[in-house]
């Protein structure tokens, strides 16, 4: 061993070399994925995993474990390596990368229990960090939570989304890695090694940045030991390095990314790699620190009971004020739900939970993408978020959902002003994807209360619901018909009027509810009588409930103030169609305009008075 190497830093690099050894052999044998960018990190994450991170290897569930999120999510070989340095894995187990069959998948999910949320989707590592680091300060843990990024991801809005809510929320817990290799997928990156330009930017967002060689094992120690040290901030670590480092064939070559080497490749880059071993003379073994174990706050085994609504019926009470309510209730009853909301708290009525509980009250601003991944790395650590704004916003973090989805987490999502029915604010401001998107989720319950006990019992089954779950409001005052007693199970629904001479069963939700019920009773005095079914539970369908409707009035209609693709004709059609029963649809059938929301209601056929005018046509054309 050189003199000039201590023994420490060579153990260091040499678990570096097996890192990249690992990733190379796991990707030829998998005939795809990505060992160039494995190989840049390489050095950065043997001293993260071996040196600079607390944790217990041997339980991934300890609330006070460091966390480590790999943005860059193509790196997989790269983490999978590191946990069999660490005994977290096999070494074996390394060599079915992206195999049906194997959890090591292409890119992280949480089917490992060392991953707290699926990446690959690049620009949302950032933000789900900075839920993390949000998570240590709600339980009072002194747990740091580690990111690395790609430096092409930096090109992401997200990013510097996320950046912006670490500076003001002033997580110093937080410590980005910024993999700065200078090579993209097809060409340079936007700032090459240009570490200084970066770091600028990064310092102008507010964080602390620490301009490193990334291979420079001593140097990246230091780094990590001040970034460590910096306080009301957090730091970040502008990493020189180079794409492809060890292997001469790649290194700090175009044209390598995503690309697995072919078999007599890989046998000449492992005995290059083989050949970068140092001694390790005199080093003591590597040891990876415990966390100390402090938890000012944990969390509590059991909640309180929800306190029950105190509406009385026919009360006027809008389901978004119902919504704020609820929260700050819950909030009361359970120690692990949080709300994050987007400079819209005073429309959602999310305020009312910061009034009780503003120490886990997050602000994200208007930045959608932000707060859905600050929910989703809250909800990783065992927090219950509810994320809301305007549902139509949300729209906008439709990718951020779908990675929510894959990882699997315990995120609530509540939508207000939706559809037609808010009125003068015009189409850019109506949701109308929203039931779409959600429902496209796998496991998202998807719900839809028409008033304020609804509301509120729906609010408690979405924290109780085991995954994602959605909660769509409206902006009208609607009559509460409802008893604080009665009960709304997720995959429930319902009826409110029914006789056995219904000739026609009319299936809705939310504000619509009301419409329907008042064009039944317009035709009841005509005779055609009308079966009418709240679906407040779009996802899953009460599927018993429909089939026997369907059958003993011989027609649905459905109707709901959403676009016809993907809401509660889609549900309903999917449900019920496999056993011949009919099903028709009112929906808004194009993009609206500004308007009254009793014109908008009327021009897209969902008042009273059309619904009734197409409930003849149905019921006179049979």
């Amino acid at each position: 061993m050189s003199p000039s190497v201590a023994p420490a830093t060579a153990a260091l690099r040499n678990v570096a070399t097996r890192l990249r050894i690992d990733s190379v052999r796991s990707t030829t044998k998998a005939g795809s994925g990505h060992p160039s960018t494995c190989a840049s990190a390489a050095d950065i994450v043997a001293v993260l995993f071996c040196d600079e991170m607390r944790y217990d290897p041997k339980d991934a569930e300890r609330p006070d474990n460091d966390r480590f999120i790999l943005s860059k999510g193509h790196a997989a070989p790269l983490l999978y390596a590191a946990w069999a340095e660490v005994g977290i894995v096999s070494r074996a187990a390394t060599l079915t990368l992206r195999e049906l069959t194997s959890d090591l998948e292409g890119h992280p999910t949480p089917r490992l229990p060392w991953v707290d949320l699926a990446t690959g989707s690049l620009g949302q590592g950032l933000a789900a960090a900075v839920g993390s680091a949000l998570n240590a300060r709600r339980i009072g843990s002194d747990y740091r939570t580690y990111v690395m990024l790609g430096d092409g991801e930096m090109a992401e809005g997200s990013v510097w989304e996320a950046a912006q809510s670490g500076q003001f929320h002033q997580v110093d817990s937080l410590c980005a890695i910024i993999d700065l290799n200078g090579l993209g997928q097809s060409r340079e990156t936007q700032f090459g090694h240009d570490a200084e330009n970066v770091a600028a930017r990064w310092q102008a967002f507010g964080w602390h940045a620490i301009v490193v060689d990334g291979h420079d094992i001593a140097a990246v120690q230091a780094a990590f030991a001040e970034a460590r040290a910096t306080k009301g901030k957090p730091s970040v670590l502008v990493a020189r390095t180079l794409k492809g480092k060890g292997i001469s064939m790649m290194e700090g070559k175009p044209g390598w990314h995503g690309k697995a080497l072919k078999a007599d490749e890989a046998d000449a880059a492992v005995a290059e790699l083989e050949a970068q071993l140092v001694p390790e003379d005199g080093a003591a073994p590597l040891t990876i620190a415990r966390p100390s174990g402090v938890l000012a706050r944990p969390d509590p085994k059991a909640s309180s009971p929800v306190e029950p609504p105190t509406y009385t019926k026919g009360e006027l009470v809008a389901t978004r004020e119902a919504f704020g309510t609820s929260l700050a209730k819950l909030g009361a009853a359970d120690a692990r739900v949080v709300a994050l909301d987007a400079d819209v708290k005073n429309s959602t009525f999310s305020d009312r939970f910061e009034k009780v509980f503003p120490e886990r009250f997050y602000q994200s601003f208007i930045a959608e993408q932000v707060m859905v991944g600050m929910a989703m790395g809250l909800a990783a650590r065992g927090a219950i978020p509810f994320a809301a704004t305007f549902a139509a916003f949300l729209t906008r973090a439709s990718d951020f959902v779908r990675m929510a989805g894959i990882s699997q987490v315990n995120v609530k999502f509540a939508g207000s002003h939706c559809g037609v029915s808010i009125g003068e604010d015009g189409p850019s401001q109506m949701a109308l994807e929203d039931l779409s998107m959600f429902r496209s989720v796998p496991g998202c319950a998807v719900l839809y209360p028409c008033d304020a006990v609804s509301t509120e019992k729906l609010m408690a089954e979405a924290a109780a619901h085991p995954g994602m779950a959605y909660v769509r409001t409206s902006r009208p005052k609607t009559p509460v018909i409802y008893e604080p007693t009665d009960s709304f199970p997720v995959g429930g629904s319902k009826t409110l009027r029914s006789s056995a001479a219904d000739v026609i069963t009319v299936v809705t939700a939310g504000v619509t509810v009301f419409e329907a019920l008042q064009a039944a009773e317009t035709v009841a005095t005509e005779g055609v009588h009308v079966r009418v079914i709240d679906l407040y539970s779009v996802k899953p369908v009460d599927v018993a409930t429909l089939l026997a409707a369907g059958r003993e009035t011989g027609l649905i209609l459905t109707v709901e103030d959403h676009y016809s693709a993907g809401g509660i004709g889609d549900a309903v059609c999917e449900a019920v169609s496999p056993q011949g029963l009919r099903v028709e649809r009112v929906a808004v059938p194009g993009v609206p305009r500004s308007g009254t929301p009793e014109e908008l209601m009327d021009v897209n056929g969902l008042s009273a008075r059309a619904l009734a005018e197409t409930i003849r046509r149905l019921v006179s054309a049979r």
